[in-house]
């Protein structure tokens, strides 16, 4: 029947929602689950915790100066970067090794040290990504990716070439950062000691191209 006024709206709606408590109460006693409105959420945080997933965000600043000329990008910290709050920790790691070798200077060791090195070669360093759901250091399980705002440092005229530290680093700068930047990025093999099949004379070789002849 047609509700013909704001009484009959109301008695309707009354008898509306008697009906559906009735029918709640009477699901319940026959065992059937209600709609619970957490469900949803605890569903999602019993599969972060299987998966081993959280968002995490990067923590530390790029590196970089007025004098920049290259700008390096991995694509976020490992467990042991975000241990130490800085790039490249991992001990097998061969960054700082590479550079230090291609820049023929000492192999630096404090966070000083490096963040020296990387300024008196004109190298700025960063991340394609400020946060994002991740397992460990495992760039495959990257998601859910928030990029960082790069123009910090390509406002930087100087700056001449972007360089990716290993594939998942280039993959997603072009998937995340590419259209905003208006800008291409050169891939380089990674640093990474799970990229085993370079060793460090071949990605010396391959890191050359960083150094200005």
């Amino acid at each position: 029947l047609p509700i013909s006024s704001e009484n009959d709206t109301a008695l309707h709606c009354r008898r509306t929602r008697g009906w559906n408590r009735k029918m709640s109460e009477k699901k319940k006693a026959a065992g059937v689950p209600g709609r619970d409105k957490t469900n949803k959420a605890k569903i999602n945080e019993k599969n972060d915790e299987k998966s081993g997933q959280s968002r995490l965000f990067h923590k530390f600043e790029p590196i970089f100066d007025e004098n920049s000329r290259i700008l390096i990008l991995g694509t976020f910290p490992s467990v042991k970067s975000r241990e130490q709050d800085f790039y490249y920790a991992h001990p097998r790691n061969r960054f700082w090794n590479i550079l230090s070798k291609l820049t023929q200077e000492p192999l630096p060791v404090t966070k000083k040290e490096k963040i020296e090195l990387l300024l008196r070669n004109r190298i700025a360093l960063w991340d394609v990504i400020e946060s994002c759901e991740i397992t460990g250091s495992s760039d495959s399980s990257i998601r859910n990716v928030v990029p960082a705002k790069l123009e910090r440092v390509l406002c930087v005229p100087q700056i001449e070439n972007i360089y990716a530290n290993g594939t998942a680093a280039k993959r997603l700068y072009d998937r995340y950062q590419r259209e905003q930047t208006g800008r291409e990025i050169i891939g380089l093999p990674s640093t990474s000691p799970a990229n085993a099949a370079w060793n460090l004379e071949r990605l010396l070789k391959a890191w050359n191209c960083i150094i200005r002849e």
